[in-house]
């Protein structure tokens, strides 16, 4: 499958894709993020996510969602190059934009079998999980793969980039 189209802007689109595999029997994961600088603990996390069920969709946020979660200092990576870079992932089959702060309405549209979320959540707070056990789903947390962060890649970067600089 060709990695572009695999990221639908559309969340009817998406709704659409969903049902079909659910109609198929698969089992239909989801999980949501900013994915700034991929790095190996995200494929992890990702390709654990994906072992989960049949299809991984991933909700990512958009720039103006990420600035409001991060600062406006991120995202370091655009949207677009973002959602290519995951696309091109084996583990994943979709990726969606959501603007919103929370992906609450989204995992509302989509109605996925399983929520994945990383280790730095509990159950109780993971947005959407209610919704998804509601409608017979489940909620799984994923721990961390150790040493990778995309916060401590930046700070890294910083502080190296700062040393030559003197």
């Amino acid at each position: 499958m060709n990695t572009v189209s695999k990221i639908i802007n559309d969340r009817q689109q998406a709704q659409a894709v969903c049902r079909q595999w659910k109609q198929a029997g698969e089992i239909v994961v989801f999980t949501n993020g900013c994915f700034d600088i991929l790095h190996a603990g995200h494929v992890t996390y990702l390709e654990q996510a994906r072992s989960l069920g049949n299809r991984l969709v991933i909700g990512l946020n958009t720039d103006a969602s990420v600035r409001r979660l991060k600062g406006e200092a991120r995202p370091i990576v655009p949207q677009e190059a973002r959602a290519r870079l995951l696309a091109a992932l084996q583990a994943v089959d979709m990726v969606v934009f959501f603007e919103e702060d929370t992906p609450l309405a989204l995992i509302q549209t989509l109605c996925p079998d399983i929520l994945v979320k990383g280790g730095d959540y509990t159950e109780d707070t993971i947005v959407g999980a209610d919704f998804v056990k509601s409608k017979g789903g489940h909620v799984e947390v994923i721990p961390f793969l150790d040493g990778f962060s995309t916060s401590k890649i930046i700070e890294k970067i910083i502080k190296l980039h700062c040393q030559k600089q003197k």
